[in-house]
């Protein structure tokens, strides 16, 4: 085979697998344009905002899902039950979704527990008012319970849902440590939760509610206290 007839044939092949990747790097981004079209539609037929809450975090859940067990060559997460650096950062919530933990916590949680817990919300309302830049506080959730585990794990924030790491020694550093940049993450799996988040807030302003995202402790507190 001559040279000419061997670089004929491998511009083609390049070519044709090219034209293949343009094309599922289209349908790719198709995924998340069907997500944001699927949690409006859901959300649309929802009567309150805890309702579209629980609706979108369903939804965001099994896309979410989807996406990391169906594609080939994403990077191990080291994320796992005790790893709890990402747990003393500055957390936001959408609309809907603190009605929801406070009302899983109503149900669940002792007296003495709620007593526990409220004494925490102060503690960390406390923290991000007297702080100039919240984003950079670094503060353990009060639901953070004494064994390092989520006290309200199967509730928790679309945020937190979304948190990736491959490294948890590169959290523990980035967190308590001297490290600075950010910490990679699994970005469709994060696109998810932020389509979701989207969504509520739309969902919000359709109600005729709020719509602006408000840090968890100033939340939640406000549900479980009704100030």
């Amino acid at each position: 085979m001559s040279a000419q007839n061997t670089i004929e044939r491998l511009s083609n092949e390049i070519t044709e697998v090219g034209n293949l990747t343009h094309t599922l790097a289209l349908r790719y981004e198709g995924i998340f344009t069907l997500i944001r079209y699927g949690l409006s539609e859901a959300l649309s037929d929802a009567t309150c905002l805890a309702q579209a809450a629980r609706d979108a975090t369903a939804i965001a859940d099994a896309a979410a899902s989807a996406l990391l067990y169906s594609f080939p060559n994403q990077a191990k997460l080291d994320c796992k039950s005790g790893c709890n650096a990402c747990c003393h950062l500055y957390v936001k919530v959408p609309p809907g979704v603190a009605t929801v933990m406070a009302r899983h916590i109503q149900l669940t949680f002792s007296l003495s527990e709620r007593d526990w817990l409220h004494d925490r919300l102060i503690e960390a309302v406390e923290a991000i008012d007297t702080t100039e830049h919240p984003e950079r506080l670094r503060h353990p959730c009060p639901l953070l319970a004494e064994d390092g585990q989520c006290s309200v794990y199967e509730v928790r924030p679309l945020v937190c849902r979304a948190f990736t790491s491959a490294s948890a020694y590169r959290c523990q550093q980035m967190v308590f440590g001297t490290g600075t940049g950010a910490i990679d993450q699994n970005l469709g799996y994060y696109r998810v939760y932020a389509e979701a988040t989207r969504a509520l807030e739309q969902a919000a302003i359709r109600l005729g509610q709020p719509s602006r995202q408000k840090a968890l402790a100033h939340a939640l507190l406000e549900e479980l206290t009704g100030d």
